[in-house]
């Protein structure tokens, strides 16, 4: 563990030149280190994601989380700020591309970042963290239960999302999947339909299914929080980080 870390905002360019807002998390020494880019919540960017960020700093990594709802509700607190991007139908997948690249090029250029850049995503971001697995180069990618990488959406679901499963032959590196047996969203069918196809188009990739869990076991500040399968997933996160990301 670092018990020495820098942590506060800072504003990077993001999709189409914009300046957004993110939140930097890195140790103080000097040691050439990989870098990870978290994608928030849907609930946003919001003091559990920075704590996220904090942890992963506290494992020797940068760590970057782009402030996604920066455009829409540039101040706002985070409830409000999911609220209104959800109202808009959530963050159009281009632009999550385009902000996402952002943060990886901002990690990539701090001095002693050794090029290599992961990203994890929890929810709707662990959807866009596959998102941009294809369609960024990246070297590791984490997805802890995200919703609709396979199957469509219920009519009532307020983001406008579609599945992505026919973007997986275009996945740019290894991928961690992090799943709850009692989850909906992404089903346990959903999750083997996923893995069936990586593992047919020859995509690395290693998936965790823990039994007595559902969506959002990693959120300590939920009902839905599982101490037992957060602290093997948290662990599974760090190796793979370490293996993908080391120097």
């Amino acid at each position: 563990m670092q018990d020495a870390m820098q942590a506060g905002t800072v504003r990077i360019t993001g999709a189409g030149g914009d300046e957004i807002e993110a939140y930097l998390a890195q140790p103080l020494d000097a040691a050439p280190r990989g870098g990870v880019v978290v994608i928030h919540h849907m609930p946003g960017y919001d003091e559990a994601t920075k704590e996220i960020t904090r942890r992963l700093a506290s494992y020797g990594f940068a760590a970057i989380c782009p402030n996604l709802y920066s455009r829409e509700a540039p101040g706002a607190s985070p409830d409000d700020a999911a609220a209104t991007a959800r109202a808009a139908g959530g963050v159009p997948d281009d632009r999550l591309v385009g902000d996402v690249g952002g943060a990886a090029d901002h990690l990539r250029g701090l001095p002693n970042s050794n090029g290599k850049v992961g990203v994890i995503g929890y929810c709707s971001g662990g959807r866009q963290a596959f998102l941009v697995a294809c369609r960024l180069p990246l070297d590791a990618a984490v997805d802890c239960y995200g919703a609709f990488v396979v199957g469509n959406p219920p009519e009532s679901f307020p983001l406008a999302v579609t599945p992505l499963l026919d973007q997986a032959g275009t996945l740019s590196c290894p991928l961690l999947g992090m799943f709850g047996a009692e989850d909906q969203y992404p089903s346990p069918a959903q999750v083997e339909e996923l893995a069936g196809e990586l593992t047919r188009l020859g995509k690395p990739h290693e998936f965790h299914t823990y039994p007595d869990a559902g969506h959002g076991f990693f959120a300590v500040d939920r009902p839905s929080y599982r101490p037992l399968a957060a602290t093997e997933g948290w662990q599974r996160v760090r190796e793979f980080f370490d293996r993908q990301l080391g120097a």
